[in-house]
């Protein structure tokens, strides 16, 4: 902690810098910003998505509550500071490339700024849709391999 004499803490102090290990593992982007999917921790629901630098991830390993940059306003925000729609950290992941943060919350009230549970809801786009039985069908069993056994990819 510094004291009011030394002024506040800096990056340059060892306890405000995210853990080497997991800097080292993040693949950002040219803006040094890595994807955030938040997902509802118990209903698996996907809520909103994200973006944080290292600093942001620092905070919401730390803080308990999600941290977000915020690309068009060039600032750190704390979901619910303004709203009360508050995001509870239960864990955070890392993907396997590196590129992308998992982030399972437990949500208070709207994760969208336009005040729908997630914000994906009533967005859904016309998509032709596929299943595994479409598979077996042309010859490939569920699991990926043809009707000899060999693996198709």
């Amino acid at each position: 902690m510094s004291s009011p004499q030394s002024g506040p803490p800096t990056a340059a102090d060892p306890a405000l810098r995210l853990d080497p290990g997991v800097a080292a593992a993040l693949k950002r982007d040219d803006a040094g910003l890595v994807a955030a999917i938040v997902q509802q921790h118990d209903t698996l629901e996907v809520l909103m998505l994200g973006w944080m630098d290292e600093e942001a991830l620092r905070r919401t390993l730390t803080t308990g509550r999600v941290t977000f940059y915020s690309r068009s306003r060039r600032e750190y925000w704390r979901k619910g500071d303004t709203s009360g729609h508050t995001q509870w950290v239960k864990s955070v992941s890392l993907d396997c490339d590196g590129d992308a943060l998992l982030v399972a919350v437990d949500q208070v009230g709207a994760a969208c700024h336009t005040g729908t549970r997630t914000c994906f809801d009533g967005r859904e786009l016309d998509a032709v849709t596929g299943s595994r039985d479409d598979a077996v069908d042309a010859g490939s069993s569920a699991d990926g391999s043809s009707a000899d056994g060999s693996k198709e990819g």
